[in-house]
C-alpha cells in the first residue's frame, strides 16, 4: 500500500467533487434568479464570477478537508468517521463560502439566502462523501481481499509473542503477521518464522516494508522494554506493546479488535486529527510571520554579535527530534568561538564562556528565536518538548529509559517543561523537564498550546532566562 498514492486521490476527488458542486450551485444561482421564482421580493441579483470562483472554490475546500484532520491518515478512514468528517468539513466549508458570496450581491432575499445555503451544504456533502466512499469501499475489498496488508512484526519470541500472533491472524483482517525477531535464547515460535535479532532490526524493517511492531516478550522489565521502542521509533512505523498491570490500571491498554489481548499504542496520540492538522497549520503561519516581522531585529542583532567577538552570528548544533532523527537546530551565537573544544558542557548563568551580548540574548530568550526558521521547515513546532543532544539523551535514558516517547511529536520552541523547570543546567533537571514534557504529551491540545505559549511570553519579557 502506497499511502502517499492514496493521499493523492482523496485530494484528486475532493477536487473533483468541489468543481462539480459549485458548477452546479451556480447553474442553481441563475436559474433560481432568471426564472424570477423569487418575483414577489426580487430585490436579489447575484453577482456571476464563475471562472475566479470555480478555481478559488475547490482549493478553499481542500484547504478545509486538510486542517479536518481528513488526510492525516488517509488509510485508516472509514465509512462512519468519513461521513461525520465530511458533514463537519462540508458544514463550515458552506458557511464560510456563503458569507463571502454574499458580500458581492447587491441585496440578499433570506428566504432565497437559507435556500441556496441548503443546496449548497446538501450538494457539497452528499458529492464528497460519494466519491470519498468510493475511495473507503476500495480500501476496505483491499484488505479483505489481502491486496493490502498491515505487515507486522512481533518483537519477542516466547510465550506471549506467539499467542499476540494467533490473535492477530484469527481475528484482524488488516495485520499480517511477518515474523518474529527475536531478543534472547528462548523460543516458542516456529524457527522458520524467526527473521533475526533485534541487532538487526533495520535490515528486517527494510526488507520486509514493515509498518507495525509489537513488542510482546514474557517478561519485560521497564528498561529492557524502552530500550526496543528507542531502536524502533525511528523508522516511522506504528509500535504497540502488551501492557503491563500499570498501563492497565492505567487506562492506557486498549482492546481495537474483539478477540485481541488489549495493546498500548506507543506512537499513536490523544490529540484528534484536526487539531494536529491546525497545529501544524498555526506553526506554518506563526513562523511565516515572525520571521518577515523579526527580520529587522535579525538584522541588529547580527551587527551586535559580530561587533561582540568573532565568530560566526548563526550557531547549528545537532540534535534529536522527530521519530528520533537528527536535524539541525538553528540559534544566534551567544558564546565564544570554539567554546566546547569538542567535548559537550553545559552551560550555566555564570558560564564563562557566554559573551557579554549573548548574555543579554539568553536572558530573555531571544537566542532562539532562528528556531522559527525551523519550525517552518518542519524541524520543530511552536509547542513541543525541548530537543537534546545526543551525548545528554544517552546520559537522561540511564535513568528515565522512557525518554524514547518524546519522539512521537516534532520538538519545539517551548513547553511545559522548560516553563516548570528553567534551564536545565543538570542531567536530574533534565530528567524532571522530560517527565513534565510527558505529561504534555498525554495531555496534549490546542489550548495547551495556547496557555504554554502565554506563559512563555510571560517568561521572555520577565528575563527569566540563563
Amino acid at each position: 500500500m502506497n499511502k502517499r498514492n492514496l493521499l493523492i486521490k482523496f485530494v484528486l476527488y475532493d477536487l473533483l467533487a468541489a468543481i462539480i458542486v459549485w458548477i452546479l450551485f451556480m447553474s442553481f444561482r441563475r436559474t433560481v434568479n432568471d426564472a424570477k421564482i423569487f418575483e414577489n421580493i426580487r430585490i436579489f441579483i447575484p453577482n456571476y464570477d464563475y471562472f475566479t470562483s470555480l478555481f478559488i472554490f475547490p482549493l478553499c475546500c481542500v484547504f478545509i478537508h486538510y486542517l479536518s484532520g481528513f488526510y492525516l491518515h488517509p488509510e485508516k478512514q472509514s465509512q462512519a468517521s468519513g461521513f461525520f468528517t465530511t458533514m463537519v468539513s462540508s458544514a463550515i466549508i458552506s458557511i464560510a463560502i456563503f458569507f463571502i458570496l454574499m458580500l458581492d450581491d447587491i441585496v440578499i432575499s433570506y428566504q432565497y439566502y437559507y435556500y441556496s445555503l441548503l443546496v449548497l451544504f446538501g450538494l457539497l456533502f452528499s458529492i464528497t462523501f460519494v466519491f470519498r466512499s468510493f475511495i473507503i469501499a476500495e480500501i476496505n475489498q483491499n484488505y479483505k481481499t489481502k491486496k493490502w496488508c498491515i505487515n507486522t512484526i512481533i518483537i519477542g519470541t516466547g510465550i506471549n509473542a506467539t499467542k499476540i500472533s494467533e490473535e492477530l491472524k484469527a481475528n484482524s483482517k488488516r495485520n499480517s503477521v511477518v515474523g518474529f525477531v527475536s531478543v534472547d535464547h528462548h523460543s516458542s515460535a516456529p524457527a522458520k518464522q524467526i527473521l533475526g535479532s533485534i541487532n538487526q532490526i533495520e535490515t528486517i524493517i527494510h526488507d520486509n516494508k514493515i509498518e507495525e511492531a509489537i513488542i510482546a516478550l514474557d517478561n519485560a522489565d521497564e528498561q529492557k522494554l524502552f530500550s526496543y521502542i528507542n531502536c524502533l521509533y525511528r523508522y516511522n512505523i506504528d509500535i504497540r506493546f502488551t501492557p503491563r498491570l500499570y498501563e492497565i490500571l492505567t487506562g492506557s491498554a486498549r482492546i481495537n479488535t474483539i478477540g485481541m489481548s488489549p495493546l498500548v499504542s506507543i506512537t499513536t496520540l490523544n490529540m484528534p486529527d484536526w487539531e494536529v492538522s491546525m497545529k501544524r497549520f498555526s506553526d506554518i503561519v506563526v513562523s511565516s510571520i515572525a520571521l518577515v516581522v523579526l527580520f529587522p531585529f535579525f538584522i541588529y542583532f547580527a551587527i551586535q554579535i559580530m561587533r561582540d567577538s568573532k565568530g560566526p552570528v548563526f550557531y547549528k548544533q545537532k540534535r534529536i527530534g522527530y521519530l528520533g532523527k537528527t536535524f539541525n537546530i538553528l540559534k544566534f551565537r551567544t558564546m565564544y568561538l570554539d567554546a566546547e573544544n569538542g567535548t559537550p558542557k553545559l552551560s550555566s548563568a555564570t558560564d564563562e564562556r557566554i559573551t557579554n551580548f549573548g548574555r543579554l540574548l539568553r536572558k530573555y530568550r531571544l537566542d532562539e528565536l532562528p528556531q522559527f526558521w525551523n519550525i517552518l521547515k518542519g524541524d520543530m513546532s511552536l509547542v513541543g518538548p525541548r530537543p537534546e543532544r545526543e551525548y545528554y539523551i544517552n546520559q537522561i535514558i540511564e535513568d528515565a529509559p522512557y525518554y524514547c516517547l518524546l519522539y512521537k511529536i516534532r520538538p519545539g520552541l517551548t513547553s511545559w517543561g522548560p516553563i516548570k523547570i528553567g534551564y536545565s543546567d543538570t542531567i536530574e533537571k533534565m530528567v524532571e523537564r522530560l517527565n513534565y514534557d510527558i505529561v504534555y504529551i498525554e495531555n496534549m491540545s490546542l489550548l495547551t498550546d495556547l496557555k504554554i505559549l502565554i506563559l512563555t511570553i510571560e517568561i521572555l519579557f520577565k528575563g527569566k532566562g540563563i
